[in-house]
């Protein structure tokens, strides 16, 4: 390879060459950073219409601004494209593709076409990066034989290969990608060496670890930790409801506590492309390698798959109360995204809670402002004064911080708020 490893420029002085397979929530951040950082970006997304968003200047990721965008595309070294032979010549290539589930099972498609896409164009010298969430195994099991075939070189003695999770928090002011420690590491210490001075570049600091398969295990140990919690306080606020007694202000009491307690909130259910599938990784290598069930991971998915059912059921005992029947009724869905403050609607738990009042004969009309155009089927209105006065019930469902919520409490005849941001005598809390 030439020049340092991780620095952005060759000995010769043209900056290195760097391929971001992948222009979504994670490889669009790290695409703009490495611009910033001086390396000559091409960001590589088999969505055309996305190439066509970001040659426009057009971001459609919340972190990076039109702004940012456009100064990474005057630099001259960011090119947005979906012609593999753009890829050709790459110091450094990191993957960042979905690896969705189907039918329960990990698919790791995106990831094998990744790598074999590069493998055309790998030369010796050059480092490849999986941040992909995956099962521990698949940088050495998947990536390394794909690219190798591709190539005819071979993995460790004749280019670099490692693994280093992603960790983008979207909509996270504070810890934002370049602030946030990056975990990595490499098949051999050569490889992490490489991959380690890459991102020290672009981060304030890297955390190696001694192989991939410790790297993979890390991001789902994250998403799996956060995954159980959150199913344990979701489980808790059904039976809190039932028993009642006042789950929120219980949260509140134990989070005063210094040590020993991590706060974790109820919410009507898990979304993006994290928690609803990276536990079912781990979970799915255990079975298959060990033959073992992973209970917390399997009942955790019970809890929070099902918490958008528990939240329509509320509803309907709501109406029900009220001598009000779902059928027929108009019910506003205040936030439709998985997280707050982003138009991320992966998975997102309110797009099945519309669904399921739709399939009971509500007519459902959402209010999300981070939402573009097409991003769901059901109506997208303002939340005015008319459309919470218009509806026989209000959902908040993802607490945005833009929503006027002393509007809502002023307006709704009822609110079933499964976020704790709402108080009045019409309000009921998850």
């Amino acid at each position: 390879m030439t020049g340092k490893p991780g620095s952005s420029a060759p000995a010769d002085g043209s900056p290195r060459k760097l391929v971001v397979v992948g222009q979504g929530y994670v490889g669009l951040p790290l695409a703009i950073r490495a611009v910033e950082a001086g390396f000559a970006v091409v960001g590589f997304d088999l969505d055309q219409g996305r190439v066509k968003r970001l040659s426009a200047g057009e971001s459609y990721v919340e972190d990076i601004g039109d702004e940012r965008l456009a100064s990474a595309l005057a630099t001259g070294r960011y090119e947005p494209t979906d012609d593999p032979a753009r890829t050709a010549g790459f110091d450094v290539a990191v993957i960042d593709v979905p690896t969705p589930l189907t039918d329960g099972n990990p698919n790791l498609g995106y990831v094998e076409q990744a790598a074999a896409m590069l493998a055309t164009s790998l030369r010796p010298g050059a480092t490849v990066v999986l941040e992909s969430t995956t099962y521990p195994g698949t940088t050495e099991e998947l990536v390394g034989p794909v690219l190798e075939a591709g190539s005819g070189l071979v993995a460790g003695r004749d280019f670099h290969l490692g693994y280093s999770p992603e960790r983008i928090d979207p909509g996270n002011a504070t810890w934002r990608f370049e602030n946030t420690p990056k975990v990595v590491s490499g098949i051999d210490e050569p490889s992490l060496e490489a991959v380690r001075s890459f991102f020290d570049a672009l981060v304030e600091r890297t955390v190696p670890v001694s192989g991939t398969r410790e790297a993979e295990l890390t991001k789902l140990l994250e998403n799996t930790f956060r995954h159980v919690n959150i199913a344990l306080v979701n489980e808790l606020a059904m039976f809190a409801e039932a028993l009642d007694i006042d789950v929120w202000e219980a949260i509140d009491a134990a989070s005063t506590k210094p040590f020993g307690y991590l706060r974790f909130t109820p919410g009507p259910g898990v979304g993006g492309h994290c928690l609803p599938i990276d536990p079912s990784y781990l979970s799915w290598k255990v079975r298959r390698s060990l033959g073992q069930p992973f209970r917390f991971v399997e009942l955790a998915n019970d809890v929070n798959e099902h918490m958008p059912d528990y939240v329509v059921r509320r509803l309907t005992l709501a109406f029900n109360r009220q001598r009000r029947s779902v059928n027929g009724s108009r019910v506003l869905l205040l936030g439709l995204a998985y997280k707050r403050n982003t138009g991320d609607a992966r998975e997102a738990p309110g797009e099945v809670i519309a669904r399921t009042l739709l399939s009971l004969g509500a007519e459902v009309r959402v209010a999300d402002p981070h939402l573009a155009a097409g991003a769901t089927t059901f109506p997208l209105v303002d939340a005015s004064a008319n459309e919470l006065e218009a509806a026989d019930g209000v959902v908040l469902v993802t607490d945005h911080d833009a929503f006027d919520y002393d509007l809502v409490a002023r307006h709704a005849r009822y609110v079933l708020d499964t976020r704790n941001r709402l108080a009045g005598p019409q309000v009921e809390h998850l």
